[in-house]
């Protein structure tokens, strides 16, 4: 049976296969990912429609491809005749949390993920993980011992450990000199290989001092990352926006005094008073982030501004009806912006609830494509890496993005006095064919009085 590039809505035409995920003789059960594709929006997996064995892969990972193109064959009642290590293992009746990349490797070195402690959000595992887990992990059953030669294929000697060690740095062995018996590869080999120094030198081997010297002074080699189809989209974007869009960037800073308040009140106020929920020690509720909070502000400001929430086209500005607000969101395959619908409708409990599922998904690798429609604004936080002010680029065809930078205390001066304040910087990125300076100015002052009394929420 052959598995097709799906059409994901009216716009998408092509796709890219990002990376396979599954080789040809692996087993595969219904619903299992078999690859990592990706469109111009999001990163999605594909899984196989019926359980049986991938016999053969028809595009190659990086190619991209026009929708309803044949991209591998799986067929049933055939028995896999190789050793599968699954992308998602099953645990319980459950799945190993794993990004995309980190199912790759685990493929790749033959790393079971049951066994990888995962150290991102919410102990999903990440590439990292599956690359110590290898390194540190004993050789496979039916390994020759440490020290003998180990054949790859019948190309090269090397033990499992440097064999495992070469799979997650890149290093191809046939370029590695081996110290080893009768010239295996060891560990130590590769390592210094990767350090790009030879610092082992096999003992039937003849150098001169001078030789030696230049090889422990070789240069290391430069590391070349490929450019996914999402980071080349991203920079396609980033290009166009600052060579189409005249950007203007205003700043100023915000006492943050009342938002921390008001943020704690309202987590202890959802804490005690959720609707049907356990109020028991030890149970779990969401919490009202600082992203809610400005969000909340935001699709306030934007009411009252609607310039700001707007767009150039062909016959004029157009104010649009809903405030759709995208939420800037690091991941490993680069930055993605989510977008939460009619946010100015939505209490503080349902914004914090979409904006968490719409940042699990894009974490997960499992975005839908409509979770990157329709925003009219956007909103970039790098408070949490100590960020205090930055010039966001804007997201076109937004007319403005705003940026938040980290809550801090500082001596700020009240009333003739030097008081410390927690206080936060606000950037806002504006299209001036679309906004003037003044009526951007005016938008992000009340952004910064929404900041300093955001009890004012509560009115209106």
């Amino acid at each position: 049976m052959q598995v097709i590039m799906p059409k994901l809505g009216l716009t998408m035409t092509h796709g890219t296969v990002a990376e396979w995920l599954k080789a040809p003789g692996d087993a595969v059960e219904a619903e299992e990912a078999l690859c990592v594709y990706e469109t111009e929006k999001v990163t999605l997996e594909l899984p196989s429609p019926i359980a049986g064995v991938l016999t053969e892969i028809l595009v190659a990972a990086g190619e991209t491809v026009a929708a309803g193109t044949p991209l591998c064959v799986v067929e049933s009642g055939v028995r896999s005749q190789s050793s599968v290590i699954s992308h998602q293992s099953s645990v319980g009746g459950g799945t190993v949390a794993a990004t995309p990349k980190a199912r790759a490797m685990a493929h790749q070195l033959r790393v079971d993920l049951r066994q990888v402690r995962g150290t991102g959000p919410g102990g999903r595992i990440q590439a990292a993980d599956v690359r110590q887990s290898a390194v540190a992990a004993p050789a496979p059953t039916g390994a020759t011992t440490a020290g003998a030669p180990l054949l790859a294929r019948g190309e090269v000697k090397a033990t499992p450990l440097a064999r495992r060690i070469a799979a997650a740095e890149g290093i191809d062995l046939h370029t590695i000199p081996g110290s080893g018996p009768e010239g295996t590869i060891t560990r130590e080999d590769v390592e210094a290989a990767v350090r790009g120094q030879a610092s082992v030198i096999s003992s039937r081997s003849s150098v001169t001092e001078t030789t030696q010297y230049a090889i422990r002074n070789t240069p290391p080699a430069e590391t070349i990352i490929p450019l996914t189809s999402l980071r080349r989209v991203i920079g396609e974007r980033m290009s166009q926006s600052a060579a189409s869009a005249p950007h203007v960037t205003l700043m100023t800073e915000a006492e943050a005094t009342n938002l921390v308040s008001a943020r704690v009140q309202i987590n202890e106020e959802l804490a005690l008073n959720v609707p049907g929920a356990s109020n028991a020690p030890g149970t779990s509720k969401a919490k009202i982030s600082y992203n809610t909070l400005f969000a909340a502000l935001v699709a306030r400001a934007l009411k009252e501004h609607p310039q700001l929430n707007s767009r150039l086209a062909a016959d004029g500005i157009h104010l649009l009806a809903q405030i759709n607000i995208a939420l800037a969101v690091d991941t490993e395959r680069g930055l993605v912006t989510p977008v939460l619908r009619e946010v100015d409708r939505l209490a503080l409990p349902a914004i914090q609830a979409g904006y968490d599922a719409l940042i699990g998904r894009a974490l997960a690798g499992k975005s839908l494509p409509e979770d990157y429609e329709a925003g009219t604004f956007t909103i970039t936080n790098l408070g949490s890496l100590d960020v205090d002010g930055f010039t966001p680029i804007i997201n076109p065809p937004q007319a403005a993005i705003l940026g938040v930078g980290r809550i801090v205390e500082k001596p700020v001066a009240r009333e003739g006095a030097v008081v410390v304040r927690p206080m936060v910087a606000l950037s806002l990125s504006f299209d001036h064919r679309i906004v003037d300076g003044a009526p951007a100015g005016r938008f992000l002052q009340r952004i910064k009085q929404l900041v300093e009394r955001p009890m004012a929420l509560l009115v209106g």
